[in-house]
């Protein structure tokens, strides 16, 4: 059965964001980073290093690098997102140029590489939410992935510490470790502009004691819970396995559970990127 068309609206609500995402991202970078001789990683790092360089516009080498990347990634993506990296990349250039005359916020470099790595990241953030990139870095990740036993983050990792350590041969090497200040915070803030505060966390149980711990996740917590079927590989015996995503806040609250009910049960908990569907739904609980 075909998808469901993205209707009209939602595509206005992603272009707008992405739009607010560069222009955070421009500020960032024009506002607390260039002014500072600190970089970002991929190739944003490269074209600041390279604006330096030049004298040429911050703005122009951004859009010149990344156009290459927009063809992989039509190739590769598709073309929605070869579009809508299109249109983040040009109104990133042209936020960059309108906010060059404007004078850095502070000489304070250390505050500069984390203000402008908060307000890089959440910027870099709404893009890669909606939709696009400022990065083609990524899409050489994604075709090196398949080529090689890295994984894409480890390639993009490569690239960026490489990067980044150029900045000591075209700055000072104390820019460059400022550098890797502002791209760690940038790193970080990306993930939580994405992923949201409340993020979501996988968790797993074994426990002598599945059903009372799944009924008072259930009427504590307010989430659904699935029980699998499982066997000891040492012992033979058969065990049920708990499985529930909850957010990063009811962490605690779900180790004093547990504890309360068994406190020799086996957890784990692990990352979840993303949640679709489920008839179960969180609901307040007093």
């Amino acid at each position: 059965m075909p998808g469901k068309k993205i209707s009209t609206k939602e595509y206005i609500r992603r272009y707008v964001f992405m739009f607010i995402g560069s222009i955070l991202a421009a500020v960032g970078l024009e506002v607390f980073l260039v002014p500072n001789q600190i970089i970002d990683g991929g190739v944003i790092g490269i074209s600041i290093m390279a604006s330096h360089l030049t004298g040429w516009p911050l703005g122009l080498f951004i859009f010149v690098l990344n156009f290459p990347f927009i063809y992989l990634g039509y190739m590769q993506i598709g073309k929605n997102f070869a579009i809508s990296t299109l249109f983040a990349l040009t109104s990133l250039s042209i936020w960059v140029s309108v906010l060059l005359p404007i004078p850095g916020f502070t000489n304070d470099v250390f505050l500069a590489a984390i203000f402008g790595g908060i307000i890089l990241g959440i910027g870099v953030g709404l893009i890669i939410r909606y939709g696009g990139s400022l990065d083609g870095t990524e899409i050489v990740a994604i075709i090196l992935d398949k080529r090689t036993g890295f994984s894409v983050g480890e390639i993009i990792m490569f690239f960026n510490i490489f990067i980044i350590g150029s900045a000591g041969l075209v700055f000072s090497w104390d820019k460059a470790m400022y550098s890797l200040i502002a791209y760690f915070v940038a790193y970080k803030l990306i993930d939580i502009t994405i992923e949201g505060l409340d993020e979501s966390k996988g968790v797993m149980i074994v426990s002598d004691h599945p059903h009372e711990i799944a009924e008072v996740l259930m009427a504590r917590l307010g989430r659904g819970v699935t029980i699998l079927h499982g066997q000891g590989a040492y012992t033979g015996e058969s065990k049920q396995v708990l499985y529930s995503v909850i957010t990063r806040l009811e962490i605690a609250k779900l180790k004093i559970i547990i504890q309360e009910i068994d406190e020799n049960a086996f957890v784990t908990i692990n990352e979840v990127h993303d949640v679709m569907g489920g008839k179960v739904k969180k609901r307040a609980i007093h």
